[in-house]
């Protein structure tokens, strides 16, 4: 009975091999995924997604966001209506009530406009640019920086940051 059973499995394994798709080892092509349609729009949604809407009172700015487990992260709290401190005459910060993964690296020069994550919990919008011997996660860049400066004044200010 039991090379019976032995036979009988390997039938069935050996014909639905025979049903798998093969490789010509001469040839060896990898088959071609199928081309995405116009109504595929998975590939669309995660393009917007990379997206930010940031509002400061009636200013509003648009950043792109990286792509990386920072901002995927950070786009899992969105959307979030915040009070950014004032620090240093150049940037906002908001200490988040979690930490974010994290992959700093000191970029030499801050430029107006840039998102970023200082240590992992630190969420800070620069509006000056200045050179910085400090590491930071990157999270995006405000796409027109224009005016943001004066948006975000020279004390705490409310900030909401949603998706778009």
């Amino acid at each position: 009975m039991r090379k019976f059973v032995i036979i009988i499995l390997s039938f069935m394994m050996i014909t639905g091999l025979s049903a798998c798709d093969t490789v010509d080892i001469n040839n060896p092509e990898v088959p071609q995924q199928p081309e995405n349609t116009e109504d595929d729009n998975e590939e669309d949604d995660s393009e917007e997604s990379m997206k930010l809407k940031i509002t400061v009172d009636s200013a509003v700015f648009t950043a792109t966001l990286q792509d990386n487990a920072t901002t995927t992260a950070f786009k899992k709290l969105l959307p979030m209506t915040i009070s950014m401190t004032e620090h240093a005459g150049n940037e906002k910060y908001y200490s988040l009530p979690n930490s974010l993964p994290t992959n700093s690296f000191n970029p030499g020069t801050i430029q107006n406009g840039d998102l970023m994550l200082y240590g992992s919990q630190t969420l800070v919008l620069f509006y000056k640019s200045f050179s910085t011997s400090y590491s930071y996660t990157r999270l995006g860049k405000v796409d027109d920086a224009t005016g943001l400066a004066s948006a975000l004044g020279s004390g705490s200010v409310t900030v909401t940051f949603e998706a778009e």
